[in-house]
């Protein structure tokens, strides 16, 4: 496997936690069926996804960079799909963890 297809497994695995805690929510506590199947089948796609991009990625990083995209995808989609509210403050702190990951993502690059 190349680091490109790493970063993307990576990217993928970050955004199917994304969309599991969005079937997670909708299950309402596991007890819609439906909604709790797919939240099941995503969770095990993004641990498959996240396993396999850890053969090559660091672990520190890719768990990070892992982190970051599900914390700033659920506060996206919070507010988008159930109206969770959007302030200043929280559009900050997104940026910051934005920030933070292309930090760390740099800093492996420079790092021999």
């Amino acid at each position: 496997m190349s680091q490109v297809t790493a970063w993307v497994l990576l990217i993928l695995s970050g955004v199917l936690d994304v969309f599991w805690a969005i079937a997670t929510k909708k299950s309402l506590g596991m007890t819609h069926l439906g909604w709790t199947c797919l939240s099941v089948i995503l969770l095990a796609g993004f641990v498959i996804t996240l396993g396999k991009a850890l053969n090559l990625l660091p672990l520190g990083l890719a768990y990070a960079v892992w982190t970051g995209i599900g914390a700033a995808g659920s506060v996206i989609f919070g507010a988008l799909i159930f109206g969770e509210p959007v302030s200043a403050q929280r559009i900050l702190y997104v940026t910051i963890i934005l920030a933070a990951i292309v930090g760390l993502h740099l800093d492996h690059q420079s790092t021999p």
